[in-house]
């Protein structure tokens, strides 16, 4: 019997509501946030509102020139996950192209939803966001990002201030803050997070007392099981240190720092675990868009730095059935997020236009299930609110378009918006532009990475030339994000036995910053979510972005980085290191902002 898609086949979603947070249990809708329905009604006199008068606002239009979504060459859309065969071709990118966006005073058109103007967009507005905006997202989200969720009903959303605003709200809706002079022991809650990982949301648990719970990673990411693995932590809790977490963070796509993509099988597997421990799976995915088919070799006679991290098959077979595709062959070759195997609710999703639009936006969204959306709603009415309406207003101008172009513009050369087409387009080259910078600078590490020392030794009658070669650091070719995961070597220095692996480190990241070389890499330190990691191996690793910088850089600032890693395996003075270790310690304190965000 062929297997159905619709709706009502699907399972409802599970209730989550014994994981809320006292506070969220408590929450009601803003009495106020009622009236703004009725705002809307044709021609009601509104007396009831404190809203300021829109003639008064000193804004008559908001204009920007803004790119075509053709600005940027795309490479092809082979899949990630399997391995594909053929590497993808790389070009450079197209010449700049570009539109003229205009958001106007005032818009004749009464549809809420296409009305696009600054009188609508810098009133105060519904916390679940800007109507038109949060539409389109809404759609864009359901039908070509997540076509697959397996719930009855699929996912809701809600438009947050960029990604850490959306963490910030899910950790207050599932979390308790707990006092160690009131509370006992039992209420202390964790989260579960990889064992190097982006420490912003690190930083936002440690106020609420939590145990930050790490997990053992692979080349992929998070392990669902072996030693250190989520099973093996979860099943072996010890209930001393607190409850046993309900709560997961983690990146699974370009993770942040080590780089690493999740397969669908490995996602399959976690969400098992997650679903026999009742655990709710945070899912931040700033680097979705960013996935790179030519880092994914399947040839096995290729240097070890470049060996294939997947093998899993993403046909029908190994999903759920049957699949609905998003109508693109882009969306559609990328690995899907955990939404796609969430048959009980269980994954919140964090999105941002921090990577695809700019970060300065502070503009996001949270997709998961309608009743969790609700209670991170009531969050919103109370805190932020909504995002920027300049930003939001610009943002729907860009992408949906003016209704009458005849009197504003979106950003396609028509004058009309993006659209969905065009937003892909515009997500296709951005990926190929960053796809060419990670190939640019792994080529060069792949280079670099051995050291050829070259010497003689004498035999009984003569010497023999030899040549040695001296690995000096490893790495992964990231499937996805803006960043390479480099393990540097440190046993192979000359000075390893006398001086202890931290100082070590830290002499070589200071060595880099200096004037011949001018690289300033990130410690794995800084991404250690405890001492115990950051002591035991946090320091044996550096972070490399090849985003940041613009592209002729990208290959200058490679080369300088091998150069002085080669350069640093020649110093073997012990008095210089310890010096240099000692001033770049007291630097790395203030690294914080280097950790890149969502």
């Amino acid at each position: 019997m062929e297997a159905s898609t619709s709706t009502d086949k699907k399972p409802e979603p599970i209730d989550l509501s014994h994981h809320y947070s006292k506070a969220t249990k408590n929450r009601a809708a803003s009495s106020i946030k009622e009236f703004y329905k009725y705002f809307s009604i044709p021609g009601i006199g509104n007396l009831a509102g404190g809203l300021p008068n829109n003639n008064y606002f000193p804004f008559d239009t908001l204009e920007a020139t803004a790119a075509l979504p053709q600005r940027f060459t795309p490479t092809p859309n082979n899949p990630v996950d399997p391995p594909t065969a053929q590497p993808s071709a790389t070009k450079l990118s197209d010449s700049v192209s570009s539109s003229r966006v205009v958001v106007p005073k005032l818009s004749d058109n009464e549809d809420i939803l296409r009305r696009i103007d600054l009188k609508t967009a810098l009133q105060y507005g519904t916390a679940q966001g800007y109507p038109p905006l949060y539409s389109y997202l809404r759609q864009f989200t359901t039908e070509n990002l997540h076509p697959n969720v397996p719930y009855k009903g699929g996912p809701e959303i809600i438009l947050t201030c960029g990604a850490t605003d959306g963490f910030s709200k899910t950790l207050e809706a599932l979390t308790n803050t707990w006092n160690e002079d009131r509370d006992w022991i039992g209420y202390k809650e964790g989260l579960l997070v990889e064992e190097f990982c982006y420490m912003n949301a690190i930083q936002a648990a440690r106020p609420r007392a939590m145990n930050i719970v790490p997990i053992a990673i692979d080349d992929e990411g998070m392990k669902a099981h072996g030693k250190g693995g989520l099973f093996d932590v979860l099943k072996n809790w010890d209930h001393g240190r607190g409850k046993r977490p309900h709560l997961m963070y983690t990146v699974t796509i370009g993770q942040n720092p080590t780089g690493g993509t999740l397969s669908v099988q490995r996602r399959k597997e976690i969400y098992a675990v997650c679903v026999m421990f009742d655990v709710i799976i945070m899912e931040d995915d700033p680097y979705w868009y960013l996935q790179y088919p030519s880092a994914n070799p399947a040839n096995p006679d290729q240097t070890l730095s470049r060996k294939p991290q997947m093998t899993f098959d993403l046909s029908n077979q190994g999903r759920l059935t049957p699949q609905k595709s998003s109508g693109y062959a882009f969306l559609d070759s990328l690995v899907p997020s955990y939404l796609s195997v969430d048959s009980q609710g269980r994954v919140v999703r964090l999105d941002t236009f921090s990577k695809t639009v700019a970060p300065g936006c502070r503009l996001g969204w949270i997709t998961a299930q309608p009743k969790l959306c609700e209670r991170i709603l009531r969050i919103t009415e109370t805190s932020t609110q909504q995002p920027s309406g300049f930003v939001q207003a610009m943002i729907a101008e860009l992408i949906i378009g003016p209704h009458d172009p005849k009197h504003r513009r979106g950003g396609e050369e028509s004058a009309g918006g993006w659209q969905v087409d065009g937003w892909v387009r515009w997500l296709e080259g951005l990926r190929g532009s960053y796809e060419r910078r990670m190939q640019t600078m792994c080529s060069i590490l792949e280079d670099g990475k051995e050291l050829v020392k070259s010497g003689t030794v004498k035999g009984l009658d003569d010497e023999w030339s030899v040549v040695d070669k001296v690995l000096l650091y490893d790495f992964i070719w990231p499937l996805g994000g803006m960043f390479v995961w480099v393990h540097i070597n440190f046993k192979t220095h000359p000075l390893w036995k006398k001086i202890t692996p931290d100082k070590l480190a830290m002499a070589l990241w200071e060595h880099l910053t200096t004037k011949k070389y001018l690289v300033l890499v990130s410690p794995g330190t800084i991404f250690s979510p405890t001492d115990e990691i950051r002591d035991a191996k946090g320091w044996a690793y550096f972070r490399i972005c090849f985003a940041a910088v613009d592209e002729p850089e990208v290959e200058k600032l490679s080369k300088r980085f091998v150069a002085g890693v080669q350069d640093f395996w020649r110093q073997k003075s012990l008095d210089d290191i310890e010096e240099t270790s000692s001033q770049a310690m007291e630097a790395s304190e203030g690294l914080e902002d280097l950790r890149g965000g969502c």
